[in-house]
């Protein structure tokens, strides 16, 4: 956290922590979480939220190797690689004014959850949209497991179900700017940090890539994830944001 806060405030002076508790739902112990929040050109009403969560999985519950199931997983792409494409962001961003005023936020605690209790998942983007008053951003877009390098994004069965218009304007964009990693149909339903931002009326568009071998194992690694792939989503959120 403090790397992330850190390089943010290269950036912009507008960081904020937002901490809270919540239970662990394997432990049943009390752990103290921290969301971050970076605002870009607050004087600009209309805004676009980014988001990414930064925690990654305690535990590494889908490993092969049952004696590392209790082993922390790295998360290089479970984590990292939308983490990293929004740092990257935030330097262009301060950089070059966009159209839209920028809300980067990074949240904690999505990948804690207890297999087969979906709410005990997404805590910080849980705690985040039950503490938002009067934030109403033009749309929002949710990076998770962006950097495999077989890179397939197909839209998320809730985002498509309750933000059409900018799962739709998302895909039309990626589709002029020949993203081909971007498939024009649903894939799958994915319970994550975009749900409390959708049931808080934010149109917010879940783009991940859940056909990835390494998720929850030992073997979510720096060596599975490409560059290129993290280039792309970047130029998709950069041409959202100045074109």
């Amino acid at each position: 956290m403090d790397y992330l806060k850190s390089e943010l405030r290269r950036f912009t002076t507008l960081v904020k922590l937002q901490s809270f508790s919540a239970l662990n739902p394997v432990s049943q112990q009390e752990v103290k979480l921290t969301n971050l929040q970076a605002t870009f050109y607050p004087e600009l009403e209309e805004r676009i939220l980014l988001c990414a969560h930064w925690d990654s999985r305690p535990w590494a519950d889908k490993d092969s190797d049952s004696a590392k199931r209790n082993t922390p997983v790295l998360g290089a792409n479970d984590g990292a690689s939308g983490v990293a494409v929004l740092l990257h962001l935030a330097e262009i961003v301060s950089k070059k004014k966009p159209n839209y005023g920028v809300d980067l936020v990074f949240f904690d605690g999505e990948d804690m959850g207890k297999e087969g209790y979906p709410e005990s998942y997404a805590l910080g983007s849980q705690y985040f949209a039950q503490n938002l008053s009067n934030y109403f951003p033009r749309l929002a877009i949710l990076l998770d497991m962006v950097g495999d390098k077989d890179l397939k994004i197909y839209q998320e069965q809730y985002s498509n179900q309750y933000a059409p218009e900018t799962v739709r304007e998302i895909w039309d964009r990626a589709r002029r700017l020949k993203l081909d990693c971007f498939v024009d149909s649903v894939g799958y339903a994915v319970w994550d940090d975009h749900l409390p931002l959708l049931q808080r009326g934010i149109p917010c568009a879940d783009i991940i890539d859940f056909d990835y071998p390494y998720w929850h194992t030992t073997q979510d690694t720096e060596d599975k994830c490409s560059a290129e792939s993290l280039e792309k989503i970047g130029r998709l959120l950069v041409s959202i944001l100045y074109d």
